[in-house]
């Protein structure tokens, strides 16, 4: 999923704080796409796609793949002594293949795996990413940090948390750990999307 992300900037404390005046004119951000997509409508589907994903064509692959080694295996038993050099060569080739896809069936499926999700959670990622991209925009924001790459050069409290406006953005129900973070960040009150005490409601 990181391979979505819009920026990735790697900042040393010293340029962020040797120019106290200067860092204050310059808007610096940080964002977790992690924290916005379980709170996207429709995204449990993904859960379920790729479950049958797992259990039915991984499945399938593995159980032909496995009848098509035994075949061969069988085969390759009985006749290899027998078959001219270059089909005997062929065939044993064709059965290491087969052999090795299954001894290390786990990396490939979990691979395939990774892929299929990235696929399903493409169109979620797309509105995020256009999200943060208008939220970055509209504020004037010059850098965008990945929040896991902050620590240790600098504190989130010292930047602006754009999780919180890319999920007011896209009119997400907004969890009280994000709203907790927005009153720190704003000096209280309720996120607009949000009214005082009580849920907002989602969207779409």
């Amino acid at each position: 999923m990181k391979k979505f992300l819009i920026v990735c900037v790697a900042i040393g404390a010293g340029f962020l704080f040797a120019n106290q005046s200067s860092a204050q004119q310059v808007k610096i951000g940080y964002f977790d796409e992690q924290s916005i997509l379980p709170l996207m409508p429709g995204i449990q589907k993904v859960d379920t796609l790729l479950r049958s994903f797992t259990e039915d064509s991984l499945r399938q692959e593995y159980d032909y793949t496995l009848g098509m080694y035994m075949r061969q295996d069988s085969v390759w038993k009985k006749d290899s002594a027998s078959m001219p050099a270059k089909a005997r060569e062929l065939a044993q080739r064709d059965l290491n293949t087969l052999k090795i896809k299954l001894i290390r069936w786990q990396e490939y499926s979990n691979n395939l795996a990774e892929q299929k999700k990235e696929e399903l959670l493409a169109p979620f990622m797309k509105k995020i990413v256009d999200a943060l991209h208008d939220v970055v925009v509209e504020q004037k924001y010059a850098y965008v940090l990945r929040q896991d790459a902050l620590y240790p050069y600098v504190q989130p409290p010292l930047l602006d948390n754009l999780t919180i406006r890319v999920a007011m953005k896209l009119k997400l129900t907004i969890p009280k750990e994000l709203e907790d973070e927005w009153k720190r960040q704003s000096g209280g009150g309720a996120p607009s999307n949000r009214p005082a005490g009580g849920a907002a409601k989602p969207k779409g």
